[in-house]
C-alpha cells in the first residue's frame, strides 16, 4: 500500500493531472520509495491494458460523434497526450528505480548467505575437540603447513607488542572452494580469519567496514587477488585491529 500521505494523489499523478509542483515532488518521493512506486507502476500497467484492449474495438463514426456530443470537457485529448507525457517517463524511472532496488536485495543476500556460512564455519571449529590442524603461536610454522594443501599462499603479521595470539589454521571450505581458517585468541575469545581467492567483480559491492551481524562482528577486504574475512564475537575496533594487522602484513 502506497504512503498515507501520497496514497490520495496516486491516481491524479499518473492520469497526469497534479500541477507541476505536485508532480515533480511526487516522482521525487518514487525514487527513494518502493512502495508507492510498485503502485503507481501497476496503475500505469493497468492502464496500458485498458488501452491495448481498446484496439480491438473500432467504434464508428456515429457513434463517436455521440461521444463528443456529450462530453462536457472537449479537452480530454489533451488530457490523454498530457497522461502520455507524464507517465510514459514515470514508468521509466519506476522500471530503473525497482530494477536497482532488486539488484541492492540480491547482492545484500549474497552477503548474507556467505555471512551465515562463515559464522557457521567459525562456531563449529570452536566446537570441534580439534579446533585446528597445525598448532602453533609461530606464523613461520603455521604459514608453511598450508603450502601444497591450498592454491596460493598469503603473509602473517607479527604479533609482538598486541594483545592477539594465533592459535594455530586449518583448511576451510566455501562453495567447495579451499582457503585457511585461522584462529586468533584475543583476551578470553577467539576469532576466525578466512582466505579464500577473490571472486573479483561477485565481491566488489562488499562493504570493508565493520559490520555486526548474527551477534558477530565481520570485516572482509581484497588483497592480492585473495578475500580475506574476519569473524569474532567481540566488538567492531577489535575486528577492525586484527584486519589492519593482517592488511599491513608483508
Amino acid at each position: 500500500m502506497a504512503c498515507e500521505s501520497f496514497s490520495e494523489k496516486l491516481d491524479a499523478y499518473v492520469d497526469g493531472e497534479l500541477p507541476p509542483t505536485q508532480a515533480n515532488e511526487f516522482a521525487m518521493h518514487l525514487r527513494g520509495c518502493a512502495t508507492c512506486a510498485v503502485d503507481a507502476l501497476e496503475r500505469i500497467q493497468m492502464k496500458r491494458s485498458v488501452a491495448d484492449a481498446g484496439k480491438y474495438y473500432q467504434p464508428s463514426v456515429e457513434f463517436r460523434k455521440k461521444i463528443e456530443a456529450s462530453a462536457h470537457k472537449p479537452s480530454k485529448r489533451g488530457n490523454f497526450w498530457g497522461w502520455q507525457v507524464v507517465a510514459l517517463p514515470a514508468a521509466l524511472v519506476l522500471l530503473i528505480s525497482l530494477s536497482m532496488i532488486f539488484l541492492v536485495s540480491r547482492e545484500k543476500a549474497k552477503r548474507d548467505r556467505v555471512y551465515g556460512e562463515l559464522a557457521d564455519l567459525h562456531v563449529a571449529t570452536l566446537a570441534s575437540a580439534t579446533p585446528v590442524d597445525v598448532i602453533s603461536t609461530d606464523r613461520h610454522t603455521v604459514k608453511p603447513w598450508f603450502e601444497g594443501k591450498i592454491p596460493f599462499t598469503f603473509n602473517l603479521p607479527e604479533l609482538q607488542g598486541t594483545d592477539f595470539v594465533l592459535v594455530g589454521g586449518r583448511v576451510a571450505y566455501l562453495h567447495q572452494t579451499s582457503g585457511a581458517q585461522l584462529i586468533y585468541r584475543l583476551r578470553k575469545h577467539e576469532l576466525s580469519v578466512f582466505i579464500f581467492p577473490d571472486r573479483g567483480a561477485e565481491s566488489a559491492s562488499w562493504a570493508s567496514d565493520p559490520l555486526t551481524t548474527m551477534s558477530f562482528t565481520f570485516e572482509t577486504w581484497s588483497k592480492d587477488g585473495l578475500r580475506y574475512f574476519v569473524v569474532g564475537d567481540v566488538s567492531g575496533p577489535d575486528v577492525d585491529a586484527l584486519s589492519k594487522l593482517l592488511r599491513n602484513a608483508g
